[in-house]
Parts: structure tokens; sequence; C-alpha cells
């Protein structure tokens, strides 16, 4: 993580929920990524109401730079700050997994 952080963060610019329940990201240096959620999707977790796909699905890149699920769709996340769940972008490079398809 300190190489990353002195090589300077990236942004994400475009995430796609996956089938398999992975998420397909594009970063501002122009690399695609492949970041496993299945490891954290858990009963009795933050993560648990993404088990269902069309949850996991709603995702989107908030203004933090953040990967972001909203709890309840017809909340709006950026005045109820606990609707929303969230993914640091920075976990998602690191641990991310270079897209080898693209």
């Amino acid at each position: 993580m300190a190489e990353y952080f002195a090589s300077g963060r990236r942004k994400i610019i475009s995430v796609h929920a996956n089938e398999d329940f992975s998420l397909s990201l594009i970063f501002d240096n122009g690399e695609h990524r492949i970041f496993d959620m299945k490891p954290l999707l858990k009963e009795n977790t933050v993560f648990e109401q993404l088990l269902k796909i069309e949850n996991f699905k709603r995702v989107y890149i908030d203004d933090s730079n953040n990967v972001c699920w909203d709890k309840n769709p017809d909340v709006n996340s950026e005045i109820e700050w606990n609707n929303k769940i969230d993914l640091s972008g920075d976990v998602c490079y690191v641990e991310g997994l270079a897209d080898k398809k693209i």
C-alpha cells in the first residue's frame, strides 16, 4: 500500500458489477482491474445486502472516488449518510487484479 501511495493515487472512472460478484473497474491511468467482492459478501456484515445480485448491480462511484451502493435506492445518500455502503477506490486498485481480457 505504501508503494501505491508513494507513486500517486488512482481515480476510478468506471465501475461495472459482474454476474460473478466481481467489479470491473477502469482507472484514470487507463488500467482495467477486477475486484472480487465474494470474500466480503457474508451474512451479518455491512455487505450482507449485496448478496442479492440486484442490489450488487446498483454500484456507482461517489464524489470521494469510492465504490458505493445505496442500501435503499429511494433515499439520497448524500443527505442520509448511513444509507451508503462503500469501498475505498484505493483498496480496489491495490487489491484488484489486472483484467487480462481487455
